[in-house]
C-alpha cells in the first residue's frame, strides 16, 4: 500500500502542479529556525534565463539579501528540504489558490487551501479556509482583472516583485510591500526599463562573459536612483557580479542613494557626485543615460563607445542644439514652417544621426518607444548593442555618407555626437559645448 503524504509533501505537489500549469504567482517561507538568527523569511518568483524556465530564491536577512537563480525541478527539490529543515511557515499564491502550511504548537504540520472566488487582481484580498488572519494581498500589477489571461501573462512578466527591498526604501512600495498609487507610473517604467535591459544583455557580448567576472555599469543622471537600484538588483538575479555606480549632480540624492544602499546591505552599489563631461574615465560594461539634456546624451554616448561598453542605453530629453541650424528643406517648407514640426523632425533628425553614427561605430542600433507617452512624454529610447565583429570599412564609410547627406539636406553644420568621434580620432579639434547645454 503506498504511504499516504504528508502535509508538506501535499504542499510541495501543490507548487509542483501551480508551475507546470502556469498558475504559480507567488511563494514565501517564513518563521525560520535554525544557525542564521538574522534570516527573516525566503522570498521565490520565476523568471526566465537563457530562455528556460528558473526560480529565483531570495533569503531575506536583517541587512542583506541573498539570491540563487535555480532551474524549476532543482528549486522545487531544495524548497522541499528547507521546510523540512529551515523553515515552519509556507504560503503558496497561485490563479486559483491560497495554500498555506504552517507548524503547529504540538509540532505538527497544518495545510490550509483556500479558494479563490476570481483570480487574483491588482490589490485584491485573498480571504482562505483559514479565516481572516490569514489574508494576504497581492501586488498592484497596474494591468486590469486578473480574469483577463492576457492580463495576467503581463502581470508574471514584471522583472521586479512588489516585495523586492529597495522599492520599499525608496518608496515606490509601502511596508507592507503595496504599490503607492503614486508611484504606479515609476513602477511601470521600471520595469519596462528592466525588461529592455535584460534582453539587451541576452543579445550583447556579454552574455558570454564568464558570470564571475564583474558587470560595470555607469548610470548618469541617476536621480533619485530608481533604475540603478533596478539595473543591480536585474544583474543580481541573473547570476552576474554588480559593479553599478549612478552619477548624479544633486549631493542630495547622491547621499540619499548611498545611505539606502547600505542600509540594504547592496554590495557593488555606489553613488558619485558629478556629471557626464567630468566623471573619471573607466573601463565600462553598460553605459547608462536617461532623460540627459541635449548633448549630454551625445557625451555619454561617447564615453560609452570609447569606454568600450557593450551597451549603451539613452533616452534623451531636450534637443537643442541641431534645431538652431536647421533650415527646411524647400519640398517640406509648408510642413515645417509649423514650429511644431519643425521641433519635432529636429528631435528625429537629431536621434537618427546617432543611431547611425553608434552604427558606424560597431553597434546595432534602435530608436523605440521606451513607455506609453500616458506614462511621460519622454518616451523614446536609444538602445545600441555592441557587434561581436567590427563593421568593414566601407559599411563604416557608407553610414558616414548618409550622416552627410542628411546633415546637408537640413543645413545642418555639426551634430555632436559626430565632433566627439572625430575630435577622438584625430580629425578635428574637441567641441565646445553650446552656450544653450545642461547637463545630466
Amino acid at each position: 500500500m503506498t504511504p499516504q503524504a504528508t502535509e508538506p509533501q501535499k504542499f510541495i505537489q501543490r507548487l509542483s502542479q501551480s508551475l507546470a500549469d502556469g498558475s504559480f504567482v507567488k511563494l514565501s517561507l517564513g518563521r525560520p529556525h535554525g544557525t542564521e538568527p538574522s534570516l527573516d523569511k525566503l522570498l521565490v518568483r520565476r523568471v526566465v534565463l537563457r530562455g528556460t524556465e528558473h526560480l529565483s530564491l531570495v533569503w531575506r536577512h536583517r541587512t542583506k539579501d541573498i539570491t540563487k537563480n535555480l532551474a524549476r525541478d532543482e528549486a522545487v527539490a531544495l524548497i522541499g528540504t528547507l521546510i523540512d529543515t529551515q523553515f515552519q511557515h509556507a504560503h503558496l499564491v497561485t490563479r486559483g489558490h491560497d495554500i498555506q502550511l504552517a507548524m503547529g504548537k504540538k509540532s505538527t504540520w497544518a495545510l490550509r487551501i483556500g479558494k479563490l472566488a476570481v483570480g487574483p487582481a491588482p490589490g485584491a484580498t485573498l480571504a482562505t479556509a483559514a479565516g481572516p488572519n490569514t489574508t494576504r494581498e497581492l501586488a498592484d500589477t497596474g494591468h486590469g482583472s486578473a480574469n483577463n489571461s492576457s492580463a495576467h501573462d503581463r502581470a508574471k512578466q514584471h522583472a521586479l516583485a512588489l516585495d523586492t527591498p529597495f522599492l520599499a526604501e525608496l518608496g515606490v512600495t509601502d511596508a507592507q510591500h503595496r504599490l503607492v498609487p503614486a508611484m504606479a507610473r515609476k513602477w511601470r517604467q521600471i520595469n519596462k526599463f528592466v525588461e529592455v535591459l535584460a534582453h539587451a544583455i541576452e543579445q550583447s557580448t556579454l552574455a558570454q562573459r564568464d558570470a564571475t567576472q564583474p558587470v560595470r555599469v555607469l548610470d548618469f543622471g541617476a536621480g533619485k536612483g530608481y533604475l540603478t537600484f533596478a539595473v543591480h538588483h536585474q544583474l543580481l538575479a541573473s547570476g552576474r557580479v554588480p559593479d553599478v555606480t549612478g552619477v548624479e549632480q544633486r549631493d542630495d540624492l547622491t547621499l540619499l542613494c548611498n545611505s539606502a544602499a547600505a542600509s540594504l546591505g547592496l554590495a557593488g552599489l555606489q553613488f558619485a557626485t558629478g556629471d557626464v563631461r567630468h566623471h573619471a574615465t573607466a573601463p565600462t560594461d553598460i553605459m547608462i543615460a536617461l532623460h540627459a539634456c541635449d548633448i549630454a546624451t551625445d557625451v555619454a554616448m561617447h564615453r560609452g563607445i570609447t569606454s568600450g561598453a557593450a551597451i549603451i542605453l539613452c533616452s534623451p530629453c531636450c534637443h537643442k542644439q541641431l534645431r538652431p541650424q536647421m533650415s527646411a528643406p524647400a519640398l517640406l517648407q509648408p510642413m515645417l514652417r509649423h514650429g511644431i514640426h519643425m521641433a519635432e523632425q529636429a528631435e528625429m533628425l537629431t536621434d537618427t544621426l546617432r543611431a547611425m553614427l553608434l552604427q558606424a561605430e560597431g553597434y546595432d542600433a534602435q530608436v523605440f518607444e521606451f513607455v506609453s507617452p500616458e506614462h511621460t512624454s519622454k518616451n523614446k529610447m536609444v538602445l545600441a548593442v555592441r557587434r561581436a565583429t567590427k563593421l568593414p570599412a566601407a559599411q563604416r564609410a557608407a553610414l558616414r555618407a548618409k550622416v552627410a547627406e542628411l546633415k546637408a539636406f537640413y543645413g545642418v553644420k555639426e551634430h555632436y555626437l559626430e565632433s566627439l568621434l572625430d575630435a577622438k580620432a584625430g580629425h578635428l579639434a574637441p567641441p565646445a559645448a553650446p552656450d544653450h547645454a545642461c547637463s545630466a
